[in-house]
C-alpha cells in the first residue's frame, strides 16, 4: 500500500475573496479520506456574469470522490462561507457539522432548497473535538462579524493544523465570543504543523480597532441628525445592528427593521441564545406613523444590491418610506470590492434627494471583521506554526501574507484554487494541479462556466443580436424576403437607411445567387447568412452582432 499522506486543495477563496471551500485529505493516495471546509458563493456583476444568480465553487472533483468524505464543517454563517450548501449538499450528501447559530442557518438553508435538514450536527465549541475517520477536528470560538465564528484545529496523523477561517483579534466585540489569546497559546503548545490563515486585511497596518471602539461616535452621529436617520450593515452583523439599535434608543428614537436578511439573522440569534437583549423594534407599519425625527431605520443592502431596501430607498420609496432632504443615511459598514460602482450610484441618488450620507472613509463608523496586519503577526507568533499557508484573499493578498510570515521567520507557501498541496513532510510539495471552474446558479439551473450560456450574454450585450428568419417552398426557392430583427443595434446606418432594409436586401441579393448545395443544406445556408448579416451590420453600423438565423420549409 503506498504510504499516506496530508493534502489542502483549495476549491475557492485562495486567489479570491469570497466563494471559500476547502478540502483537506489524509490516506494513500487516490484512497483518501476527506472533509470540506465551507461551502460558500461569490456574487456576480452585469460585466462578467450578466444574469447569473449566485456563483457556486466547482465541486466535480470532490463530487467524484464523495464516498470518502467524512464530514463538511462550516467555520460561520457568512454566504461567502455557508451559501452554496443549499445548492450544493444533494450532490454530496455528507453529514454537516457547525456550532448551534451556524447550524441554524445551515438548516434555514437546506429548508429553502426543500432538502431535509437531519444531516446537520451541531457541536459544542472547544474543548470538544469531533471523529472524522482519519481526522478529528475542534471549533476555537473566535472574534469576527457574525456571532459564533469559529477557528478549526484539525488533527491528523501527520500533524495537528489550525484553519482560522475569518477572524479578527478583539476582546470586547459586543456580540459573540472575544479571542482568547491563552486558549490559543494552549493550542499550540504541543506544535503546529500549519497554519492556513485569514489574509482579507494583510495591507492594513494599523492594528485592529474592537467593535466596542464605534459605539459612541455612531450614538453621537445619530443624536445630532435633526430629522429621519436610515442606517445600513452587513445583515449578518448582529453586533453591529445591536450597537445601531441601542444608539437609536438612546437617542430617543424608535428603531424599524426594513429588510429579510437583517431580520432573519436577528430572529437566529435569539432563536439560538446567542442575543438575548436586542432593543426592542417596531413594525414597517407602526413605523410610518412615528414623527420622521423620532425613528431610526436599519435597512439591508449595504453593498449595493439592487433589490434590498437600500436600493430601493434610493429608487424613490419603500414599503411606504421615502428619504427626503435633511434626512440622514449611514453606511456602517465596508465596501467589498467589485461592489463599488453600485454604493457609489446609491450615494449620488441619495446625494440628489438632498439627504447627507455618511460612509467609512473617516473610519469612525465600521471595523473591519478580519485581522489587520499587525493581528495577523500576532496570531503567528502564538500559534508559532511549522509553516503557514495564506488564504482567503486575492493573489496580491496571499503573496503579501506569505511575505510577511517569511519576514518573521515562518515557511510559507502560496496555495491557489486548484492546486493540491501535500503537507505531510517538513517540506511542503505540490503534487496536482486539477481544473477548477465555476457553477453559476441561474434562475433555477445550475450551469458551468463552459457552457458558454454567459460568454453569448456578454456577447449580446456588447455587440448586440440580428435574428434572421428565411422562408422557403418545397423547390428550395425564396418565399418572399428574409425578415430580420435587430436588438441592441442603431435601428438607423450611418447613410440615413435603416438598418433593417440594408440587412434584408444584401441577404436576398446572397440567396438568389446562392447555389443549390447551400440551399439544400440548412447549416451551410445558416452560415453563409450568419457572416452575411454580420458583414452588412460591420460596414453600416460598425458592429458584428450575434446572428440568429432561423430556416423553415414549406412541404
Amino acid at each position: 500500500m503506498s504510504e499516506n499522506h496530508l493534502i489542502y486543495l483549495p476549491l475557492g477563496g485562495a486567489g479570491e475573496i469570497g466563494l471559500n471551500s476547502y478540502i483537506y485529505g489524509y490516506g494513500p493516495p487516490d484512497k483518501e479520506r476527506f472533509i470540506i471546509v465551507d461551502l460558500g458563493v461569490s456574487f456576480p456583476d452585469m460585466e462578467t456574469t450578466p444574469g447569473v444568480d449566485l456563483i457556486l465553487p466547482d465541486i466535480s472533483w470532490i463530487k467524484e470522490r464523495r464516498d470518502r468524505i467524512e464530514g463538511i464543517l462550516i467555520t460561520h454563517a457568512h454566504e461567502d462561507h455557508i451559501g452554496a450548501l443549499g445548492h450544493l449538499w444533494n450532490e454530496l450528501r455528507a453529514p454537516i457539522y457547525c456550532r448551534a447559530f451556524t447550524a441554524h442557518i445551515a438548516r434555514l438553508k437546506l429548508n429553502d432548497a426543500l432538502l431535509t435538514d437531519h444531516s446537520v450536527h451541531t457541536l459544542q465549541p472547544w474543548p470538544e473535538m469531533k471523529k472524522l475517520g482519519p481526522f478529528e477536528v475542534g471549533f476555537v470560538p473566535v472574534s469576527h462579524s457574525i456571532p459564533e465564528s469559529s477557528s478549526l484545529v484539525i488533527d491528523t496523523p501527520a500533524g495537528r493544523l489550525v484553519h482560522t477561517g475569518d477572524f479578527k483579534i478583539d476582546e470586547t466585540p459586543g456580540v459573540g465570543e472575544p479571542f482568547n489569546r491563552e486558549v490559543w497559546r494552549n493550542i499550540s503548545k504541543g506544535g503546529i504543523k500549519a497554519l492556513i490563515c485569514d489574509s482579507t486585511n494583510v495591507f492594513s497596518k494599523q492594528e485592529g480597532r474592537s467593535e466596542l471602539s464605534i459605539s459612541m461616535p455612531l450614538q453621537g452621529l445619530i443624536e445630532n441628525a435633526e430629522r429621519l436617520v436610515v442606517a445600513t450593515t452587513f445583515g449578518s452583523n448582529v453586533a453591529r445592528l445591536k450597537t445601531l439599535a441601542e444608539a437609536g434608543v438612546r437617542s430617543g428614537r424608535s428603531v424599524c427593521i426594513l429588510g429579510r436578511a437583517m431580520r432573519r439573522m436577528i430572529d437566529a440569534s435569539v432563536e439560538t441564545g446567542v442575543l438575548s437583549d436586542f432593543p426592542p423594534l417596531i413594525s414597517p407599519e407602526d413605523a410610518l406613523q412615528v414623527p420622521r425625527e423620532n425613528l431610526l431605520i436599519l435597512a439591508t443592502g449595504s453593498q449595493g444590491e439592487r433589490r434590498a431596501a437600500t436600493a430601493q430607498l434610493a429608487n424613490g420609496k419603500y414599503r411606504g418610506f421615502s428619504l427626503q432632504e435633511g434626512d440622514l443615511f449611514i453606511f456602517s459598514s465596508k465596501t467589498i470590492p467589485g461592489n463599488e460602482k453600485g454604493v457609489s450610484k446609491i450615494i449620488n441618488q441619495f446625494s440628489e434627494m438632498g439627504v447627507d450620507v455618511v460612509d467609512d472613509e473617516s473610519g469612525f463608523y465600521h471595523v473591519s471583521g478580519h485581522a489587520n496586519r499587525p493581528d495577523l503577526e500576532e496570531m503567528h507568533k502564538i500559534i508559532q506554526p511549522q509553516f503557514l499557508i495564506p488564504m482567503h484573499g486575492e493573489h496580491r493578498h496571499l503573496r503579501e501574507h506569505s511575505k510577511l510570515a517569511s519576514q518573521n521567520g515562518f515557511s510559507s507557501f502560496v496555495c491557489t484554487n486548484g492546486n493540491i498541496l501535500n503537507i505531510s513532510a517538513n517540506e511542503p510539495k505540490f503534487v496536482d494541479k486539477i481544473e477548477i471552474g465555476r457553477l453559476y446558479l441561474d434562475g433555477s439551473s445550475k450551469i458551468t462556466s463552459t457552457e458558454g450560456i454567459v460568454r453569448d450574454r456578454i456577447r449580446m450585450a456588447l455587440n448586440g443580436l440580428v435574428v434572421v428568419t428565411i422562408l422557403l417552398d418545397e423547390n428550395d426557392d425564396l418565399v418572399g424576403e428574409p425578415w430580420c430583427e435587430t436588438r441592441g443595434l442603431p435601428s438607423v446606418t450611418n447613410s440615413s437607411a435603416p438598418l433593417v432594409d440594408c440587412l434584408e436586401e444584401d441577404l436576398s441579393q446572397l440567396i438568389g445567387r446562392a447555389g443549390s448545395d447551400v440551399m439544400l443544406d440548412n447549416g451551410l445556408l445558416e452560415e453563409v447568412v450568419r457572416r452575411c448579416a454580420r458583414q452588412t451590420c460591420k460596414s453600416e453600423v460598425g458592429k458584428k452582432p450575434e446572428v440568429s438565423v432561423i430556416v423553415s420549409r414549406l412541404v
